[in-house]
């Protein structure tokens, strides 16, 4: 949620950040609600000292005509309790203009808060400006030096490759006619070594930060209050995405969500709580289960392990004290863990810079990491795929919009309440990152060789063979 301070002061700002992330944002309509809002409320404010105002001066005056009365004579009674009947109408008469006012707030207050929740997070200010992905910038690359991207496959290897779908059916990795049999289509059912390896490398991206990096590893819900996706800035933006449980209609309080990040739940640990500055930084990570409906995503991707509704991810989320250098320094560092784990894995990879555009609602800074995946573009000549880069990763830099929502305070050094800073980045996420793994290692038999980190996760083994050849 953005600070509708700084919306009052520089509104601008806000109306060209919504221009660069293509959102219907209605500044200066909550502009005009704000205003009218600020009016209610200055008013009530008012009303309501001299509530109590009355309160501690009417009562001894009552107190004192009540006295005279009973020693007053006809005429003068008449007075009194004239006198009396004014000074106990001016409370009522108070207490049903404060009433008239309430009122008026109840009816402002929800348009406010709802125009106010869908203004985006403005780009920072060197974030480079374009209308869609097709403008991001890419900041560097890597690969091993046995697999240059900017070569064929059959030049690097020596063979022509096969897709992850030959080789996840060839080596009995995966079951998708029967994950689609169970839930329709884009799911699916790891089997075998699939399943060992999807294991492997959460487990080893999972020990890396907790072991590595000194993260605290945290098991959070999957299953959340609307509250917390607010809060996240998960809603209203993306509320088409996730899949909603309606316990409501079955009598239960309220509906849940199934998240489609890890980040949801860890950073909606500390909603609503004053930290002491000296708890921060908090450096959490967690594996788990995600869901995304892929609304708007027909036809794009359907088949194998790419844009599939759940799959499993270790996560990374940072919260830091307010302070735009302390925050960029972590969006390097955190993007720099997982450089590591890929340079270990040994796949070739780029750093994209997103554009304005391509930020989401919720950032002000975001750089998407994609893997090499020989599998996936165009067939070259020779009909063999020309491979291409896929996002595999997210790293995201927010400002104090999400604690904002969300409530999360931290008492600094000299006793000021602020809202912090929160970052979070995939660590990884698979099955995707299946995809160029089992790509980019195969050898031209049809095996694939097993990086050496994930192997003590696989009982020591170096190489996937197909079923009928395994010992």
């Amino acid at each position: 949620m953005i600070d509708i301070r700084q919306l009052r002061e520089n509104p601008e700002r806000f109306r060209q950040g919504a221009r660069d992330k293509n959102a219907d944002a209605h500044v200066d309509r909550l502009l005009a609600l704000d205003e009218a809002r600020r009016r209610i409320l200055q008013r009530l404010e008012t009303k309501r000292a001299e509530q109590n105002r009355l309160s501690k001066e009417i009562g001894p005056q009552i107190g004192r005509l009540k006295g005279q009365l009973k020693s007053a004579d006809a005429a003068a009674k008449a007075a009194i309790e004239g006198q009396l009947a004014d000074l106990e109408a001016k409370p009522v008469a108070l207490k049903n203009e404060v009433a008239v006012l309430e009122g008026e707030l109840r009816a402002i207050e929800p348009q406010w808060n709802d125009l106010l929740m869908t203004v985006p997070q403005p780009p920072a200010h060197d974030v480079p400006k374009g209308s869609d992905s097709s403008a991001n910038v890419e900041i560097r690359a890597w690969h091993p030096a046995n697999f240059d991207p900017s070569r064929s496959f059959e030049a690097n290897k020596g063979f022509k490759p096969r897709t992850h779908l030959e080789l996840v059916k060839e080596l009995g990795l995966a079951d998708f006619e029967r994950g689609v049999k169970m839930s329709g289509t884009r799911h699916y059912i790891l089997t075998g070594m699939g399943m060992r390896l999807h294991q492997a490398v959460l487990r080893f991206a999972f020990d890396h930060m907790v072991e590595k990096h000194g993260f605290t590893a945290v098991g959070v819900p999957v299953i959340v209050k609307e509250e917390c996706m607010l809060g996240t800035g998960f809603f209203p933006f993306g509320k088409e995405q996730a899949y909603h449980i309606e316990e409501s209609k079955r009598g239960s309080g309220h509906d849940l969500y199934l998240t489609g990040t890890g980040e949801v739940g860890l950073m909606g640990i500390h909603a609503d709580e004053i930290l002491p500055e000296s708890a921060l930084p908090l450096t959490y990570t967690t594996v788990s289960t995600c869901f995304r409906r892929e609304a708007g995503a027909a036809g794009k991707d359907t088949a194998g392990l790419y844009r599939i509704h759940q799959f499993d991810k270790v996560e990374q989320v940072v919260v830091c004290k307010a302070e735009d250098a302390e925050s960029r320094a972590w969006h390097a560092r955190m993007i720099g863990f997982v450089e590591e784990i890929l340079q270990a894995l040994g796949l070739p990879y780029r750093l994209l810079q997103c554009c304005t555009g391509d930020l989401g609602m919720k950032n002000e800074d975001m750089i998407d990491v994609e893997c090499w995946m020989p599998g996936r573009g165009d067939a070259g000549a020779d009909g063999a795929p020309k491979g291409e880069y896929g996002e595999t990763h997210s790293a995201s830099r927010l400002g104090d919009f999400q604690c904002r929502r969300l409530n999360l305070r931290y008492k600094d050094a000299d006793g000021a309440v602020k809202h912090a800073f929160a970052l979070n980045n995939t660590v990884i996420a698979s099955p995707r990152v299946l995809i160029p793994l089992l790509e980019i290692h195969q050898n031209a038999d049809g095996t694939v060789n097993v990086p050496e980190p994930l192997r003590p996760h696989l009982g020591g083994r170096a190489r996937i063979e197909p079923p009928a050849k395994r010992a």
